[in-house]
């Protein structure tokens, strides 16, 4: 299994643990202790604490991303490309989209902190925008 199938299975796993670890818990607290009933919950309707609120944007940012690498992945795959610098790329990507939850989720939003976490964004861009040109031009 290559480098950027495993960051992808990373990608998604941390996805996944976003999702449990943050709008999961939050939501089947409140649901188990009695504080809301299960139906509350709405997608149209802005609910929760700040933290809350960041969480489920950092968990959708995830989703939006995830397809994007994994087509990236599938031409890859397709191509039989592989080198170091997929390698590298894709690891860096998967760092800084760590870091840009983190960061989404532990922190008010001020200049510095959407400063830092846009940072984390781009770093990703520019590394699935590298892979995609590493794949179509090798």
């Amino acid at each position: 299994m290559t480098i950027p199938v495993l960051v992808l299975l990373g990608f998604a796993g941390w996805t996944l643990l976003t999702l449990l670890t943050t709008v999961g818990s939050y939501r089947w607290a409140r649901i188990l202790t009695g504080r809301v009933p299960i139906a509350e919950w709405s997608p149209s309707v802005v609910q929760g604490d700040d933290w809350y609120q960041r969480a489920m944007r950092a968990h959708a940012n995830c989703l939006e991303n995830l397809p994007v690498y994994g087509a990236i992945v599938v031409a890859i795959v397709a191509t039989g490309s592989d080198s170091l610098r997929l390698d590298t790329l894709a690891v860096v990507l998967l760092v800084a989209r760590m870091f840009q939850t983190v960061i989404h989720v532990a922190f008010a939003p001020t200049n510095t902190v959407a400063s830092v976490r846009f940072a984390f964004f781009f770093t990703q861009i520019v590394c699935m925008f590298w892979m995609g040109l590493v794949v179509a031009f090798a």
